[in-house]
């Protein structure tokens, strides 16, 4: 104990000489006990599922339920066309049943016409139907999907983003994982389809590659996924419709995967899957003030869900011990107490230091981010990407991807704030305000 007392001492004297470093050790807790543990679950449960995928022989037996793909539109125009033929052109050969629900038709008449324009084209092909329903009032996405769950006829139900397309193995992989009555629920990865159209489409390709692509992955074989993408989301219908489907709001992707994991405790058997193979693309924000209004309501509704929507069904009684852990640790401490954390931890450095030192700090976080980004891409694009050389592209951005990164985690703490001061859920591109005041938001 003298020996360790020592070299303490000896490291603490040694820092006190150099104070351009010794205040980055006041990050290096916060990192190694909360952020770096979630990095190296996450690699480990994907290792382990790329070790079982080598060594089991794949599962082959027939299984083609029909499936219904609902899809929200409001004001997608010419584009839905893209979503509904890449449905219509799927490998699956059971029934798919394309629903397209066009949420304030009168103002909508452009994307309307669109899907009506496809009803020939989907009689041409086999095992294939369309059918439109034309919401004459706005109701927002929640009402067209609960709409669509109502009119369904297929198992298997598909909510999916009227500007989302889908590589065509899209529902054979995702429909595969439902040979397992435990499954209710599956996703895949998200790519980004505008990727190459500037810089911050760039950066947010790299974001989902990593978030979706090796987090959601690592997360799911762990059977503690956070969140089935709103954009996305694969369903078993019987089980949605128990549980009586979507509810009114915002956030409501967030607000139904946390819903089903209210269910764990009593049916532990219950799982989240997620399909590498059953690609979606969609578009993001070209712009950085559209990208900071996006991630204004997406941050702020995280606050909103646990704070005030879910603060009685958070608990280990209803979600069970793995679920609430994950959810304290990566719900609430990396995604809400963390970006405040950055932020006081930087204000406090600007304060207390000489700006030479505060930029020599600041430059030794960025290289320790840097580090563990570059690593994580590697990562990904040597086990996981099935389209390596177009994500190779992502390589050339990797040093503004920690800039980026603080930015959004700074903004994330403006708009929980906006969340706690203003309501900003209330203010929501999802929903009309009448329908939110309505479901008592």
């Amino acid at each position: 104990m003298d020996s360790l007392h020592q070299a303490w001492s000896f490291f603490l004297l040694a820092t006190s000489r150099y104070q351009d470093v010794q205040y980055v050790f006041m990050l290096i807790p916060f990192v190694l006990f909360f952020e770096l543990p979630l990095y190296f679950l996450n690699w480990m449960s994907v290792f382990r599922y790329l070790f079982r995928k080598s060594a089991e022989a794949p599962v082959s037996l027939p299984y083609y339920p029909k499936v219904t793909c609902a899809i929200t539109c409001y004001a997608e125009g010419k584009a839905v066309q893209g979503t509904v033929i890449s449905l219509l052109e799927q490998v699956y050969p059971g029934h798919i049943e394309v629903i397209a629900m066009v949420d304030g038709v009168q103002k909508n008449i452009a994307t309307y016409q669109a899907l009506k324009e496809l009803t020939p084209v989907a009689a041409n092909y086999t095992k294939r139907s369309l059918i439109i329903i034309p919401k004459i009032q706005r109701g927002g996405r929640v009402s067209s999907l609960n709409a669509g769950l109502n009119r369904a006829q297929g198992e298997i139900f598909f909510a999916l983003d009227g500007d989302t397309s889908f590589d065509n193995q899209m529902v054979n992989s995702a429909v595969s994982h439902f040979r397992n009555p435990g499954i209710v629920a599956v996703t895949g990865p998200m790519r980004v389809r505008n990727a190459r159209n500037t810089l911050v489409t760039r950066l947010q390709s790299l974001e989902y590659m990593l978030s979706m692509q090796v987090g959601k992955l690592g997360f799911a074989k762990l059977n503690v996924i956070n969140n089935v993408p709103g954009a996305f989301g694969i369903f078993r219908k019987s089980f949605i419709q128990k549980i009586g489907g979507w509810n009114t709001g915002t956030a409501e992707d967030l607000d139904l995967t946390l819903r089903i994991k209210q269910y764990h405790r009593r049916y532990p058997h219950l799982q989240i899957e997620f399909e590498p193979g059953a690609v979606s693309h969609t578009d993001v924000p070209e712009s950085f003030q559209d990208f900071l209004k996006q991630r204004l309501r997406w941050d702020g509704d995280l606050w909103y869900i646990y704070s005030n929507k879910h603060k009685y069904g958070i608990s280990a009684a209803t979600m069970g011990w793995s679920n609430f852990i994950f959810l304290l640790w990566y719900g609430i401490l990396f995604q809400i107490v963390m970006p405040f954390s950055i932020v006081i931890y930087t204000i406090y450095m600007a304060i207390k230091l000489p700006i030479y030192t505060f930029l020599l700090n600041m430059m030794l976080v960025y290289m320790f981010y840097l580090s563990l980004i570059t690593l994580q891409y590697i990562f990904y694009l040597a086990l996981i990407s099935d389209r390596k050389w177009q994500d190779c592209e992502a390589m050339l951005i990797l040093p503004v991807y920690p800039l980026f990164q603080f930015i959004s985690r700074v903004w994330s703490t403006f708009a929980i704030l906006n969340q706690i001061l203003n309501k900003g859920h209330l203010d929501s591109a999802m929903a009309p305000l009448w329908v939110l005041k309505k479901g008592k938001q």
